[in-house]
Formats: C-alpha cells, structure tokens, sequence
C-alpha cells in the first residue's frame, strides 16, 4: 500500500512517502525550489517522493491532507454570522476552501498523466489530528497522552487526545480565536519581528531580558481552571479583522495582528530596523515565560485526562525548545516524543499515518528514530558535482574524513559537513550542517562576519554524543532532532562557550551511533583529538533554505568563506591552516 501525504496552501507546503507502513521520504517545498517556508501546492516535493520511489501518481493509493474545510464547519458559521469578518476576507476563506475541497483537480493539473487513472482515495485530515497522528503515530510509544499546540488550523488552536494502537481519540480542544500561537506571533511581530518564521528568534531574544511584564502577559493569557485557556482579545485583531496572509505560493506572509492596546501598555511597538533595547528584551521575556506557563497547564490537564507517562507532542508551538526541555521537569510526563517536523510540514506525515492507520486500519510498523528523509546523492553524482566547478578535492575512507575533518575543526576552520539523507525539519542535524569548534568563544562572531549574519543574540547548537550527554549537560534524556534545550553544567560552560546560551543553556542534538554513524564518528574523532564530545552545528546555509543539492552545497562554500567541504568521501580544503 503506497500513501502519499501533503500539506498544501499554508507554510512549509511539504510531501511525504509511505510504502508498506514505511515512510521512505518527506520533504518540503522551500528545498526544491528555494524559497523559505514556500506555501503553495507542493507539485516538486510530491514529483520528488514519486522519483524516488520509482513510482507513478497513479500506483497511490492513497493520498492526505492536513486540512479538512468540513471540520468544525458549524463553529465556522456562527462565527461569520456572529462577526461577519469583512467580505474580502470572507472571500479569501471560501477561496482557501474550494481549494483544499479540490485538491483532485491540483493533482490533476500538474500531473496530467493521471487523467483516467488515478485511482487513490483522498483523505482530508483535520488540522490538528494530522499534526496529533504525525507525533503518536511514528513515535515509540503503544499508548500515549496527545498534544498539539500552533496558531490555527480547521478553527482550532490546540488539540488533547489519546493514542493507543492504530487509535487516536480527541478528548479536548481550544477553538478560534484563542490561541497560544497567535499569541506569540503578535508578540513578535509587535517587538519588531513580523517575518513568517520569526518567532524563534524571539525565543532565543527571551533569555537577554527579566520577565518583568509577567503580570501584564498573565491577563494577555489567561489559564482557566479546567485546564484550558484564553485570550483577552482586547490584544488582538485577527478575530474581528480576519488575518491578512498570503498561501497561494512562495514565501508566506502574514500582516499585523496586536492591536493598539499593546502601544497603550507598553508603549509605541519597534520598527525592525530600530535597535532592541532592554525594554524589548524583558517583554520576550514575559512573552517566553508566560507560554511555559500555559504549556504547563496544559499539560497537567491532559495528564488529569490521559494518566499515562508518554507524552506525544506536535504542532508549531512544539518548537519552542525552551519549554520542551522542561517538559520531564515540570509536568507528569516522564516520556517525551517530538517529531522533527513538528510544524506544519509535518502534517504531510501526520495525515499520511491517520489515512494508513485511522482509515485503512493497518497495523502499525514504523517508529521515525531519524529525519534523513530527503534521499540522499551517489558518489559519483557527488563527484561529478565538484567536478563541474573545477575543485580539488581528496577522496578519503569514512574513518579518514572523520579524523581529517576533525582536525580541521580543532584547528579553527569552518567546515561545511554534506552526508547522506537530508533531514526533514527546520533543524540541520549533521547531514546537512556547518561544523565548528564549541571551545573557542570567538566562534559565534566568526559564523556570523563569515557566513550566517545573524542577528547577534541568537544561539548556535551543540552536537553532542548520546553516550556523553550527562557529562555536559544537567538532563541526559535523548534530544535527536535538536528540539530540547539543557543546561549546561557549570563546570563545563567554559569548556563549550560557543554553544552555551547567555542564560546558560543548549538546544543540543543527541548523536547516536547506531543512527547517524558517520557524523558520530566525525564527533568522536573530535573527542578523541580534543577530549571534547561535542561540536558546534548550524545549518549549512546562507540566508536561503538549507541546502539540498551537492551543487547548491557547492555555491554556499564558494560564495561564503567557508575553509572546507566535506562532501560526502570527497575533501575540499580551502584554507588549510
């Protein structure tokens, strides 16, 4: 049985591959075709699976989407006729729905072949139940409590289910227009963040600041005793003048959605160009803080409801790092499982397994332990590409480049690492990745002047060996797709300046051999010359989505002022020394 998932017209358009209850790939639009969170239909992502696989459209049997325009459809109703949103709004909304009603006739379009023999079974997948299904049912766990949290989807902010089998029970939910997502996206936007995206640089502003504003936020956010929460909607806009966002295609945007009482409270909002201030530091700071607080909430309501100690957890707001590396300290639950794609791409996987389990009722035989689900380049395809640019390069065995590169490390250089699989997800976990030296505390300034030109206050992660983690950081509970922050011992924080945060944490990724054995064995060699197991990862791009091709690898070493490439067996040296 082949399932092929999507999600289609909202950001992070992505596509996903199962065959015989194996998820052979998934990966998103923005890799593709370059463009940062594309939304749109994603027409190269599905042409990619289905090449992969050596399959046609028309050997699917199946076919999902995250978004089910029916789902909750009378709440919808009487939320117009209640408030009736304006009619270009309105416009949009139906348009948005006919499109997602006729995901056929785009299947269609762009694959002409199938006309006459498509024969797959579509499946419209509610919003949330595709982000709950895409944590519960790749994850480890045979029963399991069930949370998704992000902005909206199908009119609900936040889902509470329970997973047990191939079974996936909604118990509770949080519907429009309240929601922690929103709350968050306004907050950034109103302290000089308004890109699609750009509310994790807000998270890793938060620890600069003092929440000083904790009072204001807790009315902002207001929990309610069963468990749930609020909005005071005297913040916000986005439930009397709609959302003004763009999804047809390319990069998303979405237009302002705090309103004037944030400049009456805590005065004018900064223009994004305007310095930060500690002003704007402490607000992230109440902002970060008030949403642990309610992400605590509600996860002791959903453990009141579901007593069990695995938690699965989905949806935008499982992101936030800070609060998940809380999760074991702060709330019942003992088991943590966070897919890697805990966003909106992964309603691709989250739908495909609802179909497959939920709807065709088969037995479950998968368990996601890796992200590398983007197909990977053959060595002489990978040659071929250095090739074409006229480099030199030196062909080395897996132990030799492990060894070679982390003497490269150890000596200063910036290396872009280029292996395998690309990862599915927002996070660059060592297929993918530029790899530097944690122990030098000029090394974030050094990434930033040479190649990444991020703003100063954002943290760069540590990789770091599974076997090794308790011996750098307070919490040894694994961390795989880098969506936990730790902190690091103290004693150790001078060891690792370059990836221990202003407040003294990591977003660390877990590396285990067994699961990613060739960037393993470049940490391990590291150790071995350093005595440290650990390196500094970020993404291996430039102001663009993370690479995916060897040729766009290629351009990035080339136009940045990266020292090395390490391309799969093949060794570029640059600036030796």
């Amino acid at each position: 049985m082949v399932v092929l998932g999507i999600n289609a017209y909202h950001g992070d358009a992505s596509a996903c591959l199962i065959r015989d209850g194996k998820l052979l790939y998934a990966i998103a639009e923005e890799r593709l075709n370059r463009e940062k969170h594309c939304a749109g239909f994603p027409v190269e992502a599905i042409r990619f699976c289905l090449d992969r696989a050596g399959i046609t459209i028309n050997e699917v049997d199946h076919i999902a989407t995250g978004r089910n325009p029916n789902a909750n459809l009378h709440r919808k109703v009487l939320r117009v006729l209640r408030q009736f949103p304006g009619i270009s709004v309105l416009k949009d909304r139906l348009a948005y729905a006919s499109k997602i009603r006729n995901l056929r006739d785009d299947i269609l379009h762009h694959f002409p072949e199938a006309e006459g023999q498509l024969k797959a079974q579509l499946h419209h997948v509610e919003h949330h139940r595709a982000h709950l299904a895409s944590a519960f049912f790749v994850s480890p766990f045979e029963e399991a409590a069930c949370l998704s949290v992000d902005g909206f989807g199908d009119f609900v902010s936040t889902m509470l289910g329970a997973g047990s089998g191939t079974d996936l029970r909604v118990l509770e939910k949080v519907e429009y227009p309240h929601s922690l997502g929103i709350y968050y996206t306004a907050v950034s936007q109103y302290i000089g963040f308004p890109k699609y995206g750009d509310e994790g640089k807000v998270m890793g502003l938060a620890p600069y600041g003092e929440p000083r504003y904790l009072e204001q936020f807790r009315d902002i956010v207001r929990l309610i005793p069963n468990g749930l929460f609020e909005l005071n909607l005297d913040y916000f806009t986005h439930h009397t003048h709609g959302v003004d966002m763009t999804w047809e295609s390319g990069s998303p945007t979405m237009g302002r959605i705090y309103s004037d009482k944030f400049n009456e409270t805590f005065g004018p909002a900064r223009k994004p160009e305007e310095p930060l201030t500690q002003h704007h530091h402490d607000l992230a700071a109440s902002l970060q803080v008030r949403l642990e607080e309610a992400l605590a909430h509600l996860c002791r309501r959903l453990h009141q409801l579901v007593p069990n100690r695995n938690l699965a957890y989905a949806g935008g707001v499982a992101l936030n790092c800070t609060f998940n590396g809380m999760i074991r300290k702060e709330t019942p639950f003992e088991e943590v499982y966070i897919q890697p794609a805990a966003g909106d791409d992964g309603t691709a996987i989250g739908s495909a397994f609802y179909a497959l389990h939920m709807d065709a009722k088969q037995p479950r035989s998968f368990v996601m332990r890796h992200a590398y689900t983007g197909g990977e380049w053959s060595p002489a395809e990978l040659e071929a590409a250095l090739k074409s640019r006229n480099l030199e390069y030196e062909v080395l065995s897996t132990e030799e480049m492990a060894e070679r590169a982390a003497g490269l490390i150890a000596g200063g250089a910036v290396l872009g690492w280029y292996q395998g699989g690309m990862e599915f997800g927002p996070r660059a976990l060592g297929h993918r990745s530029i790899v530097v030296d944690p122990r030098r505390g000029d090394m974030k300034d050094i990434l930033n002047a040479r190649i990444k030109h991020r703003e100063p206050f954002r943290p760069f992660a540590p990789s770091v060996l599974a076997e090794r983690v308790g011996d750098f950081f307070e919490q040894d509970y694994p961390s795989p797709f880098m969506l936990m922050a730790y902190k690091v011992k103290e004693e150790k924080q001078s060891v690792i300046p370059a990836v221990t945060h202003v407040d003294g944490t990591g977003r660390l990724q877990t590396v285990e051999r067994e699961v990613s054995p060739i960037y393993w064995g470049l940490i391990k060699a590291f150790e071995r010359q350093t005595g440290v197991p650990v390196v500094l990862n970020t993404s291996f791009n430039e102001n663009e989505p993370i690479v995916f091709r060897p040729e766009e690898a290629i351009n990035c070493f080339l136009k940045t002022r990266m020292d090395a490439l390490a391309l799969g067996n093949f060794l570029v040296v640059r600036n030796e020394g």
